[in-house]
Order: structure tokens, then sequence, then C-alpha cells
């Protein structure tokens, strides 16, 4: 008995270890970056390190909810670029006032969410393909309507600019104060609940663990695979405000790579590729990761082309080390027993 609970014991500290490598790994990325980087260690890079994470955050925590069901979504950064260039170009163009073109932002964004969920669910097409697919599509439908333009936010101070305070607000002698990150944690505690606390995220790690269990137990696959990609969609969108609210100017054909930042940190953060397993807790460090990686790498006076390299190096030691725990995880351990019982 004393040596099948100390086997217990070991395999418990094993994923307490696991839980712990990601913000370890965050502490030690963003301290050598302090080090060796050059003007790194400064509120400045700080506030635009959470800058540039508010619209890979909120298209990560979408895709924490489609990678736990076992699928994938490579079509959430174009999604989110089209929704916003969509927006803006009825802001600017066709004259729509602002809170309405920020809401068609977010109807578009969930509509794409929508007939990838259908693909997916409905029409049993593998979500890579099915993803891919809708990722060409937005590419497209942001161009063909914008008329392949730039779509340009109104300024801060201008006229219909109140939604910029949302996720930046500039106090006095022009300091800044990255009150987005308040709106991130705040959507991330909201899909925490979701997952842990209600009958969808229950079925949503149920279907990703094992599929045809979770319909034979009686659970409608179809229309929760749906609902994971309308939220993934839905939250494309709200990452098009946020990037609309920092950087104002939306250009055509943008946001092809996004998706591999969010899906990155989301696996960095403990998020299985073959789905039933993860947390939001885990995609938030997994994204700062991502984020102090772009911001430390320039510090470091690297041009584009290496920091595009160890991007990849990153997003392959991500699904290397998910492989790994996935191999772990499903090794048998048998207990064993002491001969003197």
């Amino acid at each position: 008995m004393k040596s099948l609970k100390h086997g217990e014991l070991t395999e418990k500290k094993g994923v307490n270890m696991q839980k712990l490598l990601a913000p370890l790994a965050l502490v030690i990325v963003y301290g050598f970056f302090a080090i060796f980087g050059r003007n790194f260690f400064s509120y400045t890079t700080l506030v635009n390190i959470l800058d540039s994470s508010y619209y890979i955050g909120f298209i990560a925590i979408g895709v924490t909810f489609v990678i736990i069901t076992g699928g994938i979504d490579l079509s959430c950064g174009t999604i989110m670029m089209a929704a916003a260039i969509i927006g803006g170009t009825a802001y600017k163009t066709w004259g729509w006032p602002m809170w309405l073109s920020l809401l068609l932002i977010l109807v578009v964004s969930t509509l794409f969410g929508t007939l990838n969920g259908l693909l997916v669910s409905r029409l049993h097409l593998p979500p890579f393909i099915a993803t891919m697919g809708t990722m060409m599509m937005s590419l497209g439908t942001g161009s063909i309507v914008s008329n392949v333009r730039s779509a340009t936010f109104p300024a801060r101070g201008a006229a219909d600019s109140w939604f910029k305070t949302i996720f930046k607000y500039i106090g006095k002698d022009n300091v800044s104060f990255p009150t987005g990150a308040l709106v991130l944690f705040g959507t991330a505690f909201i899909a925490y609940i979701i997952l842990t606390k209600t009958k969808m995220g229950r079925y949503i790690f149920a279907v990703g663990s094992n599929k045809e269990a979770a319909r034979l137990s009686g659970v409608d696959v179809a229309k929760w695979e749906l609902m994971a990609y309308i939220v993934s969609g839905f939250l494309a969108g709200v990452g098009g405000i946020a990037f609309a609210a920092v950087y104002t100017t939306v250009m055509p054909a943008q946001g092809q790579g996004f998706e591999l930042y969010a899906i990155a940190g989301t696996v960095i953060g403990g998020t299985s590729l073959s789905g039933g397993s993860g947390s939001i807790f885990g995609t938030m460090i997994g994204v700062y990761i991502m984020s102090v990686l772009r911001a430390g790498l320039p510090s470091m006076d690297l041009q584009s082309q290496y920091q595009t390299f160890f991007t990849g190096v990153v997003v392959l030691g991500a699904v290397m080390l998910d492989m790994y725990r996935t191999k772990k995880a499903t090794e048998v351990k048998l207990p064993v027993i002491d001969s003197k019982e």
C-alpha cells in the first residue's frame, strides 16, 4: 500500500509541475528580455505588450473552446480582421453610427463562426479543411466589401472615439493605462465560468474527450460543437474591436498568422490539440508568453525575418510539448504492490 500511495503522490506532483510550467516559462522569458533586451524593462514596453495581447487574447479564448472539442479554427485571425474592416467601412464609407458599426463587427464574425460550426458539426467536414476554407472566404470578403481599401477608425479624442477608452485610457501627462487588460481578464473569467461551472462546459469537454461515448450518453454532439465555433467567432469580433481601438487603421488582407499566435498560446497554456483538456488560465499565460516574445525579439535588434523564424520554432515547440503531454497522459501506469503485503 505504501508503494501505491507513493506512486499516486508522484503522479499528482507531475500534474502540478505541468500546471506550473507555463507561468514559470513566462517569468523566465520576461526576465531574459529584461536583462538582455534594449529598453525592454520599462512601463512603455509593458503597455505595448498588453496592447498587443488584447486581440490575440480574445481569439485565443475562443480557440480554446474549439480545441477542447477536438477541433481547430484556422480562420479566427482573418475573420477578426475581415469583420473589423467591414465595420470600419460601414462607419467611414456608408455613414453608419459608431455603435452600429461595432455591432456589425460582432454580427459578421459570429456569422462566420456559425458557418464554421455548421460545416464541422452538420456537414462533418474536417475542421482543418472547413476553417481553412472560411479563412480564405473571410479574407476575400473583407477586401470585396472595402474595395481593397484600408478602414480608418476615428483617432483618439475625435468624435465617436469613445470605444477606444475601453481598451486604453490616456491620463494626464499622456500616461497610458491599459484598461483593455481588465476587459480581457473579465472575458477570460466569464469563459472560465462557462467551461467549469455550466452544462455547456461539461458537454464541450465530454465531446473532446470521447465524441462517440458522449453521443451514446445522450449528448447532442453537433449542438455543442456548433456552440464552440460560435463562441470562437463572436470573440474574434471582440478582438476586431480591440484591434481597431488600439491601432486605428485596419488593412485589407490582414490577419493571416494571428491564428498561429492564438493556437500556440492556447497549446503552450496546456490545452491539448487532441481535445478533452484545457484551461482558460493556461491560455492567458500562453498568450502573454507569445506577446512577450513579439515585443522582446525586436529589443534584441533582430530583424523581422528572425522574429518570424523564432515564432515558428515556438509554434513547433508548443505542438511537440502537447504531443509529449498526451503521450504521458495515455501511458498505463501499473501500481507497485509491496510483496510484504
